[in-house]
């Protein structure tokens, strides 16, 4: 199956000059990321729409192969009651996203660190989000950050719903490594500044073997698990360099390709 490894956007100032070349053109910056990663996680999502030609120039500038994460809008998640997504989850999934075609990657359902784990009202979010839009299969990952989402209750229903959850690797909250869906989707949020790679090459190597484990339909050694282990096929693994000492996760990123191929 097919690794993707990418980053969060592709502007961002202190970038030129170090990923991108000096006095590189600012409206050419995704075709140049494009053609050295394969996948970009797009933030601007989450904070706004955006017309179907904003996502039909974007395919347009990439190459085949490459794909879009889209990070999804915090209308749909920054609420009390999940159950009432539904309007925003359409209007969301309806603004256009399908103009990607088959670069259209999975959608990203982050929630707020504070958000809390309510079995019922989980399990009835995970019920709105749609299978397809405009004839195109939608893929969901959900990445959750309060420690009440660490029990086996969470993992089944989103393996019921095979709806992925987030792998992120982050200081500031814990981690679920339960593979629940049919594709892996890893976010590396603590590169650091001393290192010239964001991370240390045995570190790097380490990300390497996961992702390439979890392509096999394996299980990495490891990581935390909540839930029991399910036999699994081979699967599309996902894997962003994000936030962290952010100049650096370019060439993380590259530098992980490298590694994987």
């Amino acid at each position: 199956m097919t690794i993707r490894i990418g980053i969060g956007g592709w502007t961002y100032a202190p970038w030129r000059g170090t990923f991108y070349p000096d006095k590189w053109p600012q409206k050419r910056e995704l075709e140049y990321a494009a053609g050295k990663l394969t996948a970009i996680e797009v933030n601007g999502t989450y904070y706004s729409g955006f017309k179907p030609a904003t996502f039909a120039g974007w395919r347009d500038q990439t190459p085949d192969g490459f794909v879009f994460a889209l990070k999804a809008s915090r209308y749909c998640t920054n609420r009390k009651v999940l159950a009432e997504a539904g309007e925003s989850i359409a209007r969301f999934v309806g603004q256009g996203i399908t103009e990607l075609g088959n670069k259209l990657g999975p959608i990203l359902w982050q929630f707020m660190a504070t958000k809390k784990f309510d079995a019922d009202d989980f399990g009835a979010f995970l019920k709105l989000l749609p299978a397809e839009q405009d004839g195109i299969a939608l893929r969901h990952a959900v990445q959750v950050r309060h420690e009440s989402f660490a029990t086996p209750e969470f993992i089944d229903l989103c393996r019921a719903a095979k709806v992925a959850i987030v792998y992120a690797r982050s200081d500031d909250y814990p981690a679920i490594a339960d593979v629940t869906g049919d594709f892996a989707y890893a976010r590396y949020e603590n590169a650091v500044e001393d290192e010239p790679l964001g991370y240390a090459p045995a570190d790097l190597d380490s990300i390497a073997q996961s992702a390439k484990l979890w392509a096999a339909g394996g299980r990495p050694d490891g990581l935390p698990y909540i839930g029991e282990v399910h036999d699994a096929a081979p699967r599309d693994v996902f894997a962003f360099f994000i936030s962290g000492v952010k100049v650096r996760n370019p060439v993380a990123a590259c530098a992980l390709i490298d590694r994987v191929k």
